[in-house]
């Protein structure tokens, strides 16, 4: 049985933002000088892995081209790192939903096409279109707002109709998609617009053989033959997604839009996994103990005090909470590698950290605990921190906040963010 741990042994401060200022050090501590410059938690982003995944997605999309999608910066992996990652990997136009997304890629000298879709009006248009950026539009407003951005900034838009197919989100209805047709056409005919693509969106894509992907596939080709009558010459048609791209080859036309599998994480995690799909996932998310003490059996832990230890027993401070993008949800459930083992949070997560019950196993202040992984190291998965929470993998890594440091690696090179 470990010795009871010494008073205030395990407290460690921390400026603001996130940078170490120092851990106190005192006989029986393991913290050593590396230690002092290592952050308190930090999601390590493999950036071989997204190359690898987006060279995986290509062999897949066949003769179509890949969009790597990176909206949300970049699924909380870091944007502008992982679209050239993906560029790298065969990848030959990005994807994102917000404008402003689509200008900082271009501010970061990505020169490739990009797509921006979630447009508004009170949207910098006329910067989007003079920096050569592809825009959606999916409404005789977007269409007309285009046009007259495209009059101030003095050459046409590349615009990429979308059409409805069922998802019920973006994009024209099929009610009133010949009326943003013909809106195009005119726009098109004044010089001010190129229709470029024509597209739309899955909805049960990651149910591999759901009927509504084959109506959906049967109302995207209807309106592609459409927009072709109205005299329109789109350069790509594009409507797969993750999960298209890997098991419905239909639907993958002549450029395909993955988001989550370039990131290495299954956009169908009931069929399978990852390495069934070969991918890798891309973010590693740890921490360093914050605090190890000994407890007497009845102990409460954390708010409301939902665990209650069974025994004397080491409790371990996991310095990560909801404020950086640990599910609250996963209270009691959440998955974590510690001290050679698979935990799950004891009692409720907080806003800064959580606790784990370690036993009696061997533990001290600074040693890392891997909430997921890839798996290397016999950790927890993204998937798994899913199903504690009762949500997707994509919301695991995209939540994961500004204040975890991002550390990118390839191969022995190491940068932070």
């Amino acid at each position: 049985m470990a010795p009871p741990a010494k008073p205030g042994i395990g407290e460690i401060p921390w400026e603001d933002n996130g940078v170490k200022i120092g851990i106190p050090h005192e006989v029986g501590d393991r913290a050593d000088p590396e230690q002092q410059h290592t952050p308190l938690a930090q999601a390590r982003i493999d950036l071989a892995a997204i190359r690898a995944n987006t060279a995986r997605l290509h062999d897949a999309a066949g003769a179509a081209e890949v969009m790597a999608v990176v909206k949300a910066d970049g699924y909380g992996h870091g944007m502008v790192p992982c679209a050239r990652a993906a560029l790298a990997g065969g990848a030959t136009w990005i994807g994102v939903a917000r404008l402003h997304e689509a200008l900082a890629l271009r501010a970061a000298g990505i020169d490739s096409r990009i797509l921006a879709w979630l447009l508004s009006p009170g949207d910098d248009w006329i910067s989007a279109i003079a920096s050569g950026i592809d825009l959606s539009a999916g409404a005789t407003w977007a269409v007309e707002a285009a046009a007259r951005a495209a009059d101030t900034a003095g050459r046409p838009a590349l615009l990429h109709l979308k059409i409805d197919t069922g998802l019920g989100r973006g994009g024209a209805s099929c009610a009133h998609w010949p009326e943003v047709l013909d809106a195009a056409a005119r726009a098109e005919a004044s010089g001010h617009v190129r229709v470029v693509g024509v597209w739309s969106h899955l909805t049960d894509a990651d149910s591999p053989g759901h009927p509504e992907s084959d109506k959906q596939l049967e109302t995207f080709r209807e309106a592609v033959a459409l927009a072709r009558k109205a005299g329109l010459r789109p350069e790509v048609v594009h409507l797969a997604n993750s999960a298209a791209t890997l098991t419905l080859p239909q639907t993958h036309f002549d450029l395909v839009r993955p988001g989550l599998a370039v990131f290495g994480l299954s956009p169908i995690p009931g069929s399978a996994g990852p390495t069934a799909l070969g991918l890798r996932p891309a973010m590693t998310l740890t921490a360093r103990l914050a605090s190890v003490k000994r407890v007497p059996a009845g102990h409460g832990v954390s708010y409301g005090h939902r665990y209650r230890t069974s025994r004397e027993t080491t409790l371990g401070l996991v310095p990560l909470g909801y404020g950086d993008g640990i599910p609250r949800h996963a209270s009691g459930t959440g998955p974590v590698l510690a001290a050679g083992r698979w935990r799950t949070v004891a009692g409720t997560v907080c806003m800064d950290q959580f606790v784990l019950d370690l036993c009696d196993d061997t533990a001290a202040v600074g040693d890392e605990v891997v909430l997921f992984g890839p798996g290397d190291r016999g950790e927890p998965g993204a998937e798994d921190w899913a199903r504690a929470a009762g949500t997707l993998s994509y919301e695991i890594v995209t939540r994961i906040g500004a204040r975890v440091p991002r550390t990118y690696t390839d191969g022995s090179s190491q940068t932070e963010r």
